[in-house]
Parts: C-alpha cells; sequence; structure tokens
C-alpha cells in the first residue's frame, strides 16, 4: 500500500519540538522530505535532538508506516541548528561537577563494568553527590547492575535548554543507552553515532552538582574514548584487569593511552579483580585461577599504585545480575568496595593537590590527539 506525502506530513504535524513549541512541519524544522517506492527520506534541523526525542519521532513516524505498509523503509536525519547551539554550548552542564574519573580496560570480560557500578554506589555511601555514565554504548550494563531496565528517563528544561534526567537508583544518577532501547536490540552504530550520543549523555543531562562523575567506558582504545577525553577535562583514570597475562597485555595498552603525551590524563591507579577464586564452603581457600600478582608487577612496571584486589565471588556477581551493588550488601563485600572507595577519594585528592585541572583534547588531524 502507497503511503502519502500528505500522510507523513499529517504524522510530524502531531509532534511538538519540547520548549520550541514547534510541530515538526514547521519551515525551519521540517528541511526535507521525500517519498520514493521503498524509502521515506526525512530531514529535521533542531537544535537539541536528545536521544529521548529522536527514539519518540522514530517510534512514531514507524508504528504509523508499519500499520500502512511494510514495503518503506524510513530514515531520519537529525541537524543541530549551529546559531542556536552556540547560545546553549555556553551553558555546559559539567561545570558543576567536581571530579570525573574513566574507569577503563584494555580487554573486555574483566569486571570493569562491575568495579565502576560498585566504586559509584560506594561512593553514595561515604556521602558523596555521584553519577554513573554507561559509555559501552554497544555493550550497556548499567541498567541491569542498578535494576532499572524498565526506566526510561525524563526531559527537564532549564534555562531554556530541554536536558536528559538521569535516572536515580541507589543514590546514584544514572545514564546509559540501555534506557534508550530494549535488552534485547543490538546497538549497530558507526563511530560518530556513538560518539554523539555520549556526548548528548555528557552535556544534554541535568546532572547538577556532582562530586563525583564516573564514566564506565568501552574495553580498548577507540572513538569513544577519545570522544570522552576531547569532551571532558577528566581527573583522572582507573585501570582494570586481572592478573592474567593476556589480560594484562592489553591493561597496558589502556594506560599507555591516557599516558600519550596529548591526552595526559593521570591515572589514579589499578584495580585487579578476580585475582582468586575462595568457594563457599571453604573461604580461606585461594585458587589463583588467572595467576598470581599479576597486577602487582604491572603495578611496579607502570609506576602507579595498585588500589585493591578483588576475589573472584559468586555473590559478587550474583549481586550484579540482581541489580543490587554488592557494596550494598551486610557482607565482606561491602567493606571491600568502600575501602577501595576510600583509596580513590584519597588518590582524588592527592591529584588535585599536586597537578593542574586536565586539559580537553584538541583533534587536528584524522590519525587521533594533537
Amino acid at each position: 500500500m502507497k503511503i502519502t506525502k500528505k500522510e507523513i506530513l499529517d504524522i510530524l504535524q502531531e509532534i511538538i519540538i519540547p520548549d520550541d513549541n514547534k510541530s515538526l512541519i514547521h519551515y525551519d524544522v521540517l528541511k526535507d522530505l521525500s517519498i520514493t517506492n521503498s524509502e521515506i527520506k526525512i530531514k529535521l534541523l533542531v537544535s537539541n535532538p536528545t536521544l529521548q526525542f529522536r527514539k519518540k519521532i522514530e517510534k512514531k513516524i514507524n508504528n504509523f508506516i508499519t500499520q500502512k505498509s511494510n514495503d518503506y523503509v524510513v530514515n531520519i536525519d537529525f541537524d543541530i541548528n549551529k546559531e542556536v547551539n552556540k547560545k546553549n554550548n555556553s551553558k555546559k552542564t559539567i561545570h558543576n561537577i567536581k571530579n570525573i574519573i574513566a574507569v577503563a580496560s584494555g580487554k573486555g570480560g574483566v569486571g570493569k563494568s562491575t568495579i565502576s557500578s560498585n566504586l559509584a554506589s560506594s561512593l553514595s555511601i561515604l556521602g558523596k553527590n555521584v553519577g554513573l555514565i554507561d559509555a559501552d554504548i554497544y555493550g550497556p550494563s548499567i541498567p541491569l547492575m542498578f535494576d532499572v531496565e524498565n526506566e526510561k528517563p525524563l526531559v527537564t528544561n532549564i534555562e531554556g535548554d530541554s536536558l536528559i534526567e538521569p535516572v536515580v537508583a541507589y543514590g546514584v544518577k544514572l545514564l546509559s543507552i540501555g534506557f534508550f532501547s530494549k535488552p534485547s536490540d543490538a546497538i549497530v552504530w558507526r563511530g560518530p553515532m556513538a560518539s554523539k550520543a555520549l556526548n548528548q549523555m555528557i552535556h544534554q543531562a541535568n546532572w547538577g552538582n556532582l562530586d563525583y562523575l564516573i564514566i564506565d567506558l568501552p574495553p580498548g582504545t577507540g572513538d569513544i574514548h577519545l570522544t570522552l577525553v576531547q569532551s571532558l577535562p577528566l581527573t583522572g583514570s582507573i585501570i582494570v584487569t586481572t592478573p592474567q597475562p593476556i589480560s594484562l597485555i592489553d591493561a597496558k595498552k589502556a594506560a599507555a593511552m591516557f599516558k600519550m603525551k596529548n591526552i595526559n590524563v593521570p591515572i589514579l591507579g589499578l584495580v585487579e579483580n578476580m585475582s582468586w577464586f575462595s568457594p563457599s564452603d571453604n573461604p580461606k581457600k585461594k585458587y589463583f585461577i588467572f595467576g598470581e600478582a599479576g597486577g602487582e608487577n604491572l603495578s611496579h612496571d607502570l609506576n602507579i599504585p595498585l588500589l585493591s584486589k578483588f576475589p573472584l565471588l559468586e555473590s559478587i556477581r550474583e549481586s550484579s545480575d540482581v541489580g543490587r551493588p554488592a557494596s550494598l550488601q551486610d557482607n565482606d563485600n561491602s567493606e571491600m568496595f568502600i575501602n577501595f572507595a576510600k583509596s580513590v577519594i584519597e588518590k582524588t585528592k592527592e591529584r588535585n593537590e599536586k597537578i593542574s585541572k586536565t586539559e580537553r583534547v584538541k583533534i587536528t588531524h584524522t590519525r587521533g590527539c594533537s
């Protein structure tokens, strides 16, 4: 069944842009609408296309079209109104954030998100105002770890800007791409799209006054990492590894990225995760499944402090799966993570007393940092 341009315009007219009070068919919003035998293309010019706003438009249009016909592919292109954005760029939402810490790993599967979530919740327990960004765009896990998979962030208006309200759980403000997609959906985006999504979670969110903003990075060293150091003046970074040599090799690469001359983000320390396994029926027995002293040796080689060592425990895994960080449990796990958070506070204080504020990285050519 064919779909007419008028039918698409009627749908667009029903959608009002927050704060601007304009429908999507307004002359300076709708820049192009074309329909071929198999594709519908829509180009919109908006001042602040938040993730939630874009999802709302895409869902409404796709629902309408699939009800009419399955013969069309819909492509919606959002352009930012640069003139309006120049004014909005002066109102960055990060000025009231005291410390921004990136948690990184060279290799996936080392428990970086577990460390990030428990660090954030432990800092909150210690009385700090904390935010946590799930920057792992392709594999978000923070919504599950905080039992907020079904939550949807709201949009609020602050001084004329539409800002995403982070979801709050256990006293921690959270944002993740997982809030804007189904758990079963694959995020198949090119680097620029993923970087744009991260920038929106950073700069188009109402973070308020924070003592710490924790960034849970994806593994490796790529587009997201470059976007982060371009977008934020990082206070420092934490490298997560296991004692296994194959993990240590990649942890060295993550550390080398932060130490690059033109990135130069201080490394607050190293965390060795899954240091040993202790069975629940014999908790004093230690099995060094991934090797022993790998984190200590790497700490010595890189001349960075070893902040903490965490065992491979079923109880920590279970707490992540049920959405309640282990730091909130009434057992020894909580004490381990609280002590880790205290070490991070101490190292952050030392860093701020000894080193000047980190500058954002400027990228001047396509090969990377300069």
